[in-house]
């Protein structure tokens, strides 16, 4: 069970589902860009996955900070676990961009390994921020292994792009019809 539906429970204030949702959709339209800017140049995905690290990062931060507003919970905290969180994950992209730069990663690969960092990293902060993290570093790690065995790879992760945003509208809505 998740924090926010643990919340919900304790306290069913209104949800923040338009912004929340929004943020979710706009995080996956950012990881098709980066899978696109993959598929045509690896070396311009790999600055962009980079990026997208602290991005995620950033944005983690903000959908805590309005699940603080609904919820009593000390922003604080939830800072400092946010930054330990992340930091760790470029802690560990780090070192993966090391390996790029010795030459044991390169191109795609080196790519591949980035976006499975940010996907793990993504699912586990799910468990704090809410199930639409979780289901955003499911589609992250999905994408990673279409990419291994799919070509043309882009529109497979469009479709499951679809299906992933599909199902996170009809499970908040569910969800939000319960807190009514």
């Amino acid at each position: 069970m998740y924090d926010d539906e643990i919340m919900a429970d304790e306290a069913p204030k209104r949800r923040h589902f338009g912004i929340e949702s929004a943020v979710f959709v706009l995080l996956i339209l950012l990881s098709l860009g980066g899978i696109f800017i993959t598929d045509f140049s690896p070396d311009d995905g790999y600055g962009y996955w980079l990026l997208m690290v602290f991005v995620f990062g950033v944005v983690s931060v903000f959908v805590s900070w309005l699940q603080t507003k609904r919820k009593d919970l000390d922003f604080g905290d939830i800072l400092k676990a946010q930054a330990m969180h992340w930091l760790h994950t470029i802690i560990v992209v780090g070192a993966a961009s090391l390996l790029n730069k010795s030459g044991q990663l390169q191109g795609l690969s080196a790519d591949l390994v980035i976006l499975l960092i940010l996907g793990l990293s993504t699912l586990l902060d799910g468990y704090h921020i809410g199930w639409q993290f979780s289901l955003l570093g499911f589609f992250l790690v999905g994408c990673t292994i279409i990419i291994g065995y799919v070509n043309p790879f882009m529109w497979a992760c469009v479709a499951l792009a679809v299906v992933i945003i599909v199902g996170a509208i009809l499970r908040g809505l569910s969800l939000r019809d319960e807190d009514d």
